[in-house]
């Protein structure tokens, strides 16, 4: 495991560490448009997301949306888009990276229940499909491919 971060960085991955929180999520923080944020990393949802209260925060400009978002818990919620938005994980960057804009406060409010802090949104697996993502659970880190 020692020469992982070695064969990775000659692969040009990008390492970038993340913290497992006291509901076992992954923490990671990300740039959107240059404002840092809070976020969930998720293997298992498709598309990243920030909070509908976060759109001004992080400076998108969201439109609406036919499409329904469903997770954990919640079925049929009303969504928005972001397009062509700036996000940074570490010093992997995507700069035409859209989000999905939906409620998450019953994620945050699952979170605070816990005793663990609220996040902006979910880095998903768009993300972590664009950038060829390896994930070293052991370490911490998540690798993302330039």
């Amino acid at each position: 495991m020692k020469d992982l971060h070695a064969i990775l960085k000659k692969e040009k991955y990008k390492k970038i560490k993340f913290k497992i929180i006291k509901t076992q999520h992954l923490l990671i923080k990300a740039k959107i448009n240059g404002v840092l944020g809070n976020f969930i990393l998720d293997t298992g949802a498709s598309s990243s997301c920030i909070g509908f209260e976060f759109v001004g925060f992080f400076q998108v400009n969201a439109q609406d949306s036919k499409t329904k978002a469903s997770g954990a818990g919640a079925t049929g919620m009303h969504t928005q888009t972001a397009l062509n938005n700036n996000l940074q994980l570490g010093t992997w960057k995507n700069t035409e990276f859209d989000l999905i804009v939906f409620d998450l406060s019953h994620v945050n409010e699952a979170l605070r229940q816990h005793k663990a802090k609220p996040v902006h949104g979910i880095i998903g697996a768009d993300v972590l499909m664009k950038g060829k993502a390896i994930v070293d659970y052991y370490n911490n880190y998540l690798y993302l491919q330039k």
